[in-house]
């Protein structure tokens, strides 16, 4: 994943390690658009897409990868510390895990791996859960940068959804064990963009 995140972010910047890039702030953004698909709302009627849910959950993994990276922290270790805990109910309320993770975000201006670990916990989510949406969600980052996203020129709702549910949708039908996986996925997403926007 550290592989494929730090090649996504030289499409974007080449030189990206140096930026200065918040990853933190883009952590706490995400954070606030999956309590949306969750339905935090007690006012008004909501049900959880618990599939968007998962996305934002990759989004989030997205920056704070980056942040690793970035910070040299990621290595061998890596695995040791983002092993989800034997009990999936350690982490406690889901909501309430996804606040400590944007907090502690704000507070120490770096991803913290516990605060998210315990959100994986709480949903819950596997790492192999974790790979496989990450794989997919790199795809459409591709995707998206190779079609406009950084100019502008990008349609992210296309055929009246957002892309996210169009990948969710092409990737339940493909197999993401097949070695062909990310290039069918690609095809598909060009084909869909194609005709639906």
């Amino acid at each position: 994943m550290a592989a494929l995140q730090d090649k996504h972010n030289k499409e974007v910047h080449p030189q990206w390690r140096d930026q200065e890039y918040c990853y933190y702030r883009a952590v706490w953004v995400e954070c606030a658009e999956l309590l949306d698909h969750f339905g935090w709302k007690w006012w008004k009627y909501q049900v959880s897409d618990i599939q968007q849910v998962r996305l934002e959950i990759i989004d989030i993994w997205h920056f704070g990868l980056s942040d690793l990276i970035r910070a040299e922290a990621i290595g061998d270790s890596l695995s040791d510390r983002i092993l989800v805990r034997s009990d999936p109910n350690g982490a406690g309320d889901f909501l309430e895990a996804v606040e400590i993770l944007a907090s502690k975000s704000l507070l120490e201006l770096k991803f913290p791996v516990d605060a998210f670990v315990d959100v994986l916990n709480a949903l819950p989510m596997t790492l192999d859960e974790l790979y496989e949406l990450y794989i997919g969600k790199n795809v459409l980052n591709s995707f998206r940068q190779a079609h406009g996203y950084k100019d502008g020129t990008y349609i992210k709702t296309w055929g009246g959804r957002e892309d996210n549910e169009h990948l969710a949708e092409i990737a339940e039908n493909l197999n993401s064990d097949d070695s062909l996986f990310v290039e069918d996925l690609y095809s598909a997403l060009e084909a869909r963009y194609a005709t639906a926007k």
